[in-house]
């Protein structure tokens, strides 16, 4: 369970905290005085530590910077009263997390320690590529035997200590996050700070502040200097996750910031130096959103330094068994259920589906079936009705297929838990209308390439991406009369 250690010399500020975080799922620890918190942090390494600038036994960012010379990678949360918001500004600087104002808001302050667990997780917990089969190494592993799974391995260990860019691919719920962090674990910068960005998750309107940071005044809103991730993150890492969905201004920007490693504030004019590496990550393709003048061709190839692809699952044959076997075991531990086994019947059915969501949608649906479960074996009754029934998939052969039911595939997807269903719908319409352009043309990717006013490459590599085969005896068996 994650610990937050409060360091505030006032008792209501201590008892405030007691109250806001009773009963949840971190353990509260306590510091009085800056040697206490120092002490603390050294032996205990709590996952957040929020930290009252003004303590009896220290003045300004002395404890701060005691805190972060015993670990760096620790996300500090400064507390400040009226007249230390410059005090906050500078630890910002510096690399603290966040700062908030007294009085504390409560749902602030909430969310504010929520995203600071996550991203000391993500700084802590190993994404490791274990030796030893399923349960071999720990954390959060990058399991799989496939061969391209292990040319992801080979890329992450060739380029992980090299101070490059690199661009993550795949479809969403495949491990780009994953991929990033043994990047970031297994390089020069472990030791400093690692930060991720979700560019799909914030408003375009908001998403170059929370990058680059702004001036006070420099919008409806900014009524304080707001430090951004990549100058708090100087001498770290940075994961941008849904690169694609950065806006043209920010494009150009984080283009400057690779380049030169230099940016200005929104709304400011003074150029700021970092020393920030970036990992980037997507699930579109990024060349034909370039062709089509969605995103800067200039900043792709920035980007495209060196590329790590990661495989759809349905494309990883018998890695679907040992993800099972794993997930089932870990799930069930955590569940209070250790000895649960998946039936062979069950096993099939899984290796069947399509995962359209990839290794996420398989770690939900076995999580609910595990729940399911009410004996020590995992039965194919428990698993969901669109696992146990997938929906049939169409292919470009053949006799046509019914319309396809998308009531279904999103009710499907929601009993799942996904959290993708946008790029998971989006990625069923495109190979959807595909396949049919496909049968029009029976197979012939140039004039399906016109119909759908895209190129012949990148058809091609829609074809590779989205699982399609064109199964050219098929066309030649009903050239015949054969059915």
């Amino acid at each position: 369970m994650p610990t937050l250690l409060v360091v505030d010399d006032e008792p209501a500020i201590q008892h405030a905290f007691q109250r806001a975080f009773r009963g949840g799922e971190l353990v509260l620890r306590s510091a009085s005085s800056a040697a206490e918190a120092v002490d603390a942090v050294a032996r205990e390494r709590p996952d957040v530590v929020v930290l009252d600038v003004r303590l009896s036994d220290a003045t300004g960012l002395e404890t701060y910077h005691r805190l972060r010379a015993v670990d760096a990678r620790v996300p500090v949360i400064l507390v400040t009263g009226h007249g230390t918001t410059e005090l906050a500004i500078e630890a910002m600087k510096a690399g603290a997390y966040e700062y908030l104002l007294k009085p504390l808001e409560l749902n602030e302050l909430r969310a504010v320690v929520d995203r600071a667990v996550q991203s000391s997780r993500l700084m802590r917990v190993p994404a490791a590529i274990p030796t030893d089969g399923p349960e071999g190494g720990t954390g959060d592993p990058l399991l799989g035997r496939c061969a391209a799974m292990q040319d992801v391995y080979k890329a992450v260990g060739r380029v992980a200590g090299q101070n490059v860019t690199v661009l993550v691919l795949g479809e969403s719920g495949t491990g780009k996050e994953l991929v990033a962090r043994a990047l970031y674990q297994h390089s020069r910068r472990a030791d400093k700070p690692f930060l991720a960005v979700n560019c799909a998750a914030i408003p375009e309107a908001l998403l170059e502040s929370e990058l680059f940071g702004h001036e006070k005044g420099a919008f409806t809103g900014a009524d304080r200097k707001r430090i951004g991730k990549f100058e708090q993150c100087h001498g770290g890492t940075i994961f941008l996750d849904e690169v694609g969905e950065m806006t043209p201004l920010t494009q150009a920007k984080v283009l400057r910031l690779i380049q030169d490693q230099q940016f200005e504030r929104v709304g400011g004019s003074e150029t700021v130096q970092t020393d920030v590496r970036l990992i980037a990550a997507t699930n579109a393709d990024l060349e034909k959103m370039a062709e089509d003048g969605r995103f800067r061709l200039d900043l792709y190839f920035r980007l495209n330094v060196f590329t790590i692809k990661l495989p759809a699952l349905r494309d990883r044959g018998d890695d679907v068994a040992l993800l099972v076997e794993h997930f089932a075991k870990r799930f069930g531990r955590e569940l209070g259920k250790p000895e649960t086994e998946v039936s062979p019947e069950a096993l099939a059915a899984l290796r069947a589906y399509p995962w359209p969501g990839n290794v996420r949608e398989l770690q939900s649906v076995l999580k609910q079936s595990i729940l399911q479960t009410s004996g020590s074996v995992l039965l194919p009754d428990f698993l969901p009705p669109h696992v146990r029934k997938p929906a049939p998939v169409p292919a470009p052969s053949g006799e046509p297929t019914a319309a396809f039911d998308w009531d279904t595939f999103v009710s499907g997807r929601i009993a799942a838990g996904t959290e993708g269903l946008y790029a998971e719908g989006l990625e069923r319409m495109e190979r959807e209308v595909l396949i049919r352009v496909l049968k029009h043309t029976a197979g012939n990717q140039l004039q399906a390439a016109r119909i759908l006013g895209i190129t012949r490459g990148s058809l091609r590599n829609k074809i590779r991406t989205l699982g399609i085969s064109i199964a050219r005896s098929v066309w030649a068996d009903d050239d015949q009369g054969e059915s």
